[in-house]
């Protein structure tokens, strides 16, 4: 089993890198987001999801164990094989998917091409309280400055996702009260959609 790879990177394209390991060079399929990060002669280190069949072995590869933490979460959902997994993570961040499947918001996953409604619903039942963890999680949030959170605009988007008003204000305001100082706006934005997406779940199974 190969669970991961360093080496320099040979060739690739937009879909694929060649990885050179000590002279064997292996294909690895990744996501068009990481091809794009990449250049040639990089060296490179990633995470690998090898996935073996009658009539191949397929190695997939992630730059972060969170992305291959998703990948291989999605593959457990009946309909979604390993190329439609990487198509979910090349379209969607960790935390859009994560806070897709808190609010129970499916249409995220049919925007992605070849994810039909059956199978996206399926994404979002199957993954229900497995993501949680994942909510608030994005490496970007953490090289970004310190904003000024207007706590209005994020009632708005929740509003316009379909969230009453009143539902959306105190979704905020207990995730504010519990933030530390600086935390940006989309943090706030996917805790609260996980806060209610959860409140939703109590709800429904009551």
């Amino acid at each position: 089993m190969i669970a991961s790879l360093r080496g320099t990177l040979a060739s690739k394209s937009t879909s694929h890198l060649v990885l050179d390991v000590n002279g064997v060079g292996y294909l690895v399929n990744v996501t068009s987001r990481t091809a794009a990060s990449v250049s040639v002669s990089d060296s490179l280190f990633l995470h690998i999801s090898m996935v073996v069949r009658e009539d191949a072995l397929t190695l997939f590869g992630f730059q972060t164990q969170l992305e291959q933490e998703l990948f291989d979460l999605l593959r457990s959902v009946t309909g979604v094989g390993p190329k439609s997994a990487l198509a979910i993570l090349a379209n969607l961040s960790t935390g859009a998917i994560a806070s897709a499947v808190a609010m129970d918001n499916d249409a995220a996953f049919r925007s992605v091409s070849g994810i039909g409604p059956k199978t996206a619903k399926l994404i979002t039942v199957t993954l229900a309280g497995k993501l949680s963890h994942l909510v608030g999680v994005d490496n970007s949030d953490e090289q970004a400055p310190r904003e000024e959170v207007n706590y209005g605009a994020v009632i708005e988007a929740l509003v316009s996702l379909g969230w009453p008003e009143k539902s959306a204000t105190e979704a905020v305001r207990s995730v504010t009260s519990n933030s530390k100082p600086g935390t940006g706006r989309d943090v706030i934005l996917r805790s609260a959609l996980a806060m209610l997406g959860a409140t939703k779940s109590q709800v429904s199974e009551k």
